[in-house]
Parts: structure tokens; sequence; C-alpha cells
């Protein structure tokens, strides 16, 4: 999929705000060229009547005629090595694999999880526990209970599992807007799986859930809100009559309208709590509209010892290294120029705020800093935690693209933030990236960052950042194509996964490439292979790539002309050779993930699981998820 089919699973660039303007800067400069984003400080509150009051304020500078602008639970329907270079993300399992995730020891939720032993999963709202070496399911468990919940994502920690379910969602009959219902939001629950699964406990958060990271046994979920507060239906008449309606309805509002709920369940009884305002803190501006929260969730325990703590602000990507949360937020519209009044097309700050979060133990996590940096990040994958410093690689431009325009006036930073009391400051910057292109991957490791922009071309930088106040460029790789997912492969070797293009840009099919990045000043493809007319969800989501060290077995998702399956290929010094695909059942839905335990190799889909001998490809067991 190329820059016009991936404009929906990429950010848009937004418009950019005059500070963040950055003329002239070269490749390799450091920042002091550019007006940083504003240092964003959070203050806790000292009582529930300073919170409603502020809340109140700022809430009602965004409400229109219709209420509340941006509803977050609104979804549509639609020259030499640099030390530590390219090593392994994780050291390989001793028999199996497991999620492939960003930083070692931190695990991420998933479709599917596995022991080396156990496979357990979720299909149709029902938990299921496959043992690995008979191949047949061992336990089965409804958490859906014919409510309309649907299958989310879980966490495993020895004999425990926490699933998350998503509510049922209502579709508006006037437009393509699917809500979850009011008081509604994920629904967290701890099951025992040592024998006959069993629930041992429950939350339901009102909210929407945005991710999850765990380390040991101690998961950190978080969630954003929104403000229950009900507006009547918008009836005819003057817009800014309705305006001021809504707003006298918003300054009658109990601060409980605000504060986010959750239901905790154990043992048949059911308790509904909320966040205390002493655990609610607020940068120096707010929109009111939303609240993120972060839940502490001990699979060895008990849900009933969540202990949230929450900011006033929205929430869209999480990345957690192993003591450190960071949340990222992209500031909305500014109010005036949401109004008809205005006369004047919302501005969107092209700007991205950081909130970083002590996690270290297992207790209730801290707000340690909060920032903010100019552009808009890729994913998670675009934040990196090494040596105390924190960097963050960014797209800014002049404008929102369209699909399949050119992204003219855009530019790409890497900038690196130190914490500096409550705040995280920019102490370096390396700019001049891709102008006029866009992020299409990013990974950091260790003191090196590899960043990949694309318009036409794949330029694959190279960035030394062990000196974090003088960040430099070292290398640039140009291709036909690009990679939307970058991989360490050890001794100084990367992978790629994208996509094949022509001279114009546009996507031929699937591509894996083998960088070698040993000299980080001269980075050279020594490998590839391509899937005429080909995808693989592996581009877009990391969790369905497997690679195995051991041996170089890599794994992919595929869908296209050659229909679904996965493609097996071994990727080592020597290159990049295929061994052969494997296909599912017909009907069963594209591959969604790939384990191997053993010498098995595992796929699942939405109809069911599929064994496979990992050495002939040859299938040997197929489990359907009825």
């Amino acid at each position: 999929m190329g820059s016009e089919a991936r404009s929906g699973a990429r950010p848009a660039i937004a418009a950019a705000a005059a500070g963040f303007v950055i003329a002239g800067c070269a490749v390799g400069s450091t920042g002091s060229a550019v007006r940083t984003s504003p240092s964003l400080r959070l203050v806790t509150y000292d009582n529930c009547a300073d919170l409603l009051g502020g809340l109140r304020k700022a809430t009602a500078a965004h409400v229109g005629p219709y209420g509340l602008a941006g509803d977050p639970m609104m979804r549509p329907l639609t020259g030499g090595r640099i030390p530590g270079d390219a090593t392994p993300a994780r050291p390989a399992e001793a028999q199996h694999s497991a999620t492939n995730v960003q930083e070692p020891g931190v695990d991420e939720p998933d479709l599917v999880k596995t022991d080396g032993r156990r496979i357990v999963t979720v299909a149709r709202g029902r938990l299921r526990v496959i043992d690995a070496a008979s191949r047949k399911e061992t336990g089965t468990l409804d958490l859906a209970a014919g409510r309309g919940w649907t299958s989310g994502e879980l966490l495993l920690s020895g004999d425990r599992v926490v699933v998350v379910m998503r509510p049922p969602l209502i579709y508006a009959r006037d437009d393509l807007v699917a809500r979850t219902p009011a008081q509604s939001g994920p629904r967290l629950v701890l099951v025992d799986i040592k024998s006959t699964p069993r629930v041992v406990s429950s939350i339901q958060v009102d909210g929407s859930y945005l991710d999850a990271r765990q380390v040991g046994s101690v998961a950190r979920v978080v969630v954003r809100s929104a403000p229950r507060v009900q507006f009547p239906q918008r009836r005819p008449g003057p817009a800014d009559e309705a305006t001021a309606a809504n707003r006298k309805i918003v300054e009658k509002a109990p601060v409980d309208a605000w504060l986010p709920h959750y239901t905790v369940t154990r043992g048949g009884r059911s308790q509904t709590l909320k966040v205390p305002c002493d655990q609610v803190s607020h940068p120096p501006s707010y929109t009111g509209t939303s609240v993120l929260s972060v839940f502490t969730v001990d699979l060895s325990a008990d849900l009933a010892d969540a202990t949230p703590v929450s900011v006033l602000a929205g929430g869209q990507t999480v990345y957690g290294s192993g003591g450190t949360l960071y949340v990222t937020d992209r500031p909305g519209p500014d109010p005036a120029g949401s109004t008809p009044q205005a006369g004047r097309t919302p501005q969107v700050p092209s700007r991205t705020d950081i909130y970083q979060f002590d996690i270290g133990g297992t207790g209730r996590p801290r707000f340690a800093a909060s920032g903010s940096v100019p552009g808009e990040l890729l994913n998670q994958y675009s934040m990196s935690e090494y040596g105390g410093h924190l960097r963050v690689a960014t797209t800014w431009g002049q404008g929102v693209q369209p699909p399949g325009a050119t992204p003219a006036g855009t530019e790409s930073a890497v900038y690196v933030l130190a914490r500096r009391g409550g705040r995280l400051e920019q102490v370096g910057k390396v700019g001049g990236l891709g102008r006029g292109e866009r992020v299409y991957a990013v990974r950091f490791l260790g003191p090196v960052g590899y960043v990949v922009t694309f318009r036409q071309t794949d330029p694959l930088y190279i960035l030394d950042l062990r000196d974090p106040v003088n960040p430099r460029t070292t290398g640039e790789l140009k291709l036909s194509g690009y990679s939307a997912y970058l991989h360490p492969a050890g001794d100084g070797r990367l992978i790629g996964v994208g996509q094949e293009a022509d001279a114009k840009g546009r996507p031929l099919g699937t591509q894996v490439s083998l960088f070698d990045v040993r000299d980080p000043a001269v980075p050279r493809k020594v490998g590839g292979y391509r899937v005429v007319s080909g995808w693989s969800a592996a581009e877009f989501d990391p969790h369905a790539f497997l690679y195995w060290p051991r041996t170089g077995l890599t794994v992919l998702p595929m869908a296209g002309a050659g229909g679904d399956g996965v493609l097996v290929l071994t990727v080592t010094p020597a290159g990049v050779h295929r061994v052969g695909g494997v296909s599912v059942p017909s009907g069963a839905g594209g591959v969604q993930r790939t384990m191997l335990i053993g010498n098995t190799l595992w796929t699942l889909s939405p109809a069911g699981l599929q064994a496979n001998d990992a050495t002939t490809l040859a299938k040997t067991a197929w489990l359907p998820l009825t």
C-alpha cells in the first residue's frame, strides 16, 4: 500500500503554528534555529471545588450549538560502527516466540498469547486455552454473556490473563458514526487459567481504551474519558442561542460529570468508584472535553486495586519503557475557530503534547513531567527512551494533506528531551529529514536512530544519538519504495517491511529488505524479496511480524492477488530467501498472527488456529474457533 492507500492509517500533517516554522534548517542541525514548543507543566488539584471551577470554564469555551466538539467517544466507521547499532530488540526465547514488542521486558496487549505450553486467545467473546503439545482445546470461558461485548486484546502472566473487552457500538441513523453507549467503556476481565478458566474479577471503565503496557505481572492500562454532560437535541433556531443554552448546562454540571468512573466486580458483587480529585492534574491549558487516566492492574493480585490517576487531556499514542510510560496528545482546534461566528477555518496546531508517568514498582503511577514537540508522531515507534532521554520523531507541515496529495512543505525531525523538574525540555534536535515527505517508519536501537521518509523514493536516514545535545545524521540511503516497519536482525543488520514503488511513488507490492548498517556513513541494501500486488498486515501492525533470530525464520501474513496466507522467509547475513507459503482454509479470513512453538508454526485467523511443521510447512492441525 503506497502513499495514497495508506493515507487513512497515517496521521494527517496538520497546519503548523507560526512558532514552529523551521526555515533553512539543514540535516544535522541541533535546533538552535527553531523556537521549540512550550513545555507543559502539570499541576495537581488540591480539592474538588478548584477542579470543578476549572473544568466548567474550560469546557464551556468548547461548547457549540450541538454540544461538545471533538467527543473522544465518537469514531468514524471506516564512518565506523556506532555502539549498540542494530542490536536485537529482545533475546530469542528458548522454545517459543512471543508478541513482537518495541522494548525488551515491556509486553504489549495482543490478540493471542503463549507461554510455550499454552496458547490463549479470545474469539467471538469466548476465551480459549489450547494445549500446544496435544493441539487440543483444554479450556473455554464465555466472557460476552450475550451482551454484545466484542473481543479485544489480552495480556498474560503465569496462570492469569487480563482480557480487554470492548462494548457494543450504537450507530447513528443520519451519519456514518458509531458511538459507545452512555456510561459504557472497556471491560477488563482477570481470568485464572490454571485449570478450568474462571473469572477472578473485572473492571468496567467509563471511557475508551487506548493501549496498555505490562512489566512483570503489572499492567498499566490507558483510558480516555469524555464528560458525562447531556445536551438537548438541537432544534431549529439561531446557533448562538443554542450555544449559550449548552454553556449554561456545563456551568451547572457537577464535578462527577468529569471524574472518570469505574465499576469493580468481584465475587458477584459490584462497586462503582471514581478517580479522586487529588489524583487529577492539568496542563496550563486544556479543553475539559476529555480526561486521560492510567489504571494499574496486577495480574497476580486483584483488579480491585486499580489505583487510577488522571490528567485533563486527550490521548492517542502510548509508549512504555521499563519504568516510564509516555502518552501523547495532539491539541484540538482553537474553540474560537470552531464556531460559525468566527468566519474562519479551524486551525489545528502541528504540535504533540507528551505526558510522562513514573511506573516504577507496582503501585499507583506518578506524574513525572510533561512537554511538547513540533509536529505529529507516526506511531509508538516514533518515541524511545535511552540514557534518561526521550527521543521523538515527528513530521510537521504547512497544511493538512488530502489522500494522494503531495505533502509540500512538510519536514521531519528527531527531538531529544530531558526531564528537568516537572518538564520535558528539548536539549537536542536533528532536523531537515525528508523535506516534502513524511515519516513512514522509525526505529531507535540504543544510541542509534533509523528514520524512513517517503514520497517517491525511500530515504533511510541513520542518526547518531550518542550525544543527546548534538545528535547528527551519519548516513542516508535512497531507494525506490519504502519501509513501513524496521526490525533489528543483529550483527549490524536491519529488516525493512514495506512496499516497492514506481518512479511516481505508486505501490507495486510488498517488499522485505535487508540493510547492512554496520557502517553508519554508508548503509547498504544487501538483500530483498518482493510480492507483486501483495500487502502485509506487518506493514502497519508490528505484532503481525515474526522473526526468529536463531534461524532467521521470518513470517509475514499476506493478502492480495495471491490470496490470504503467510509468507515464510529466511533472513540471514547472506540475504533474504523464500522458504514457502502457508495457506488457511477458505473462508477463514486473513491471517492475523503467527507464532513459533518448538518446530510448529501456528497461524491465527478469525476462524481458527492452524499448525504447520516449521521446516516442511506441512499442515498438521486445524482448530476451529466457532
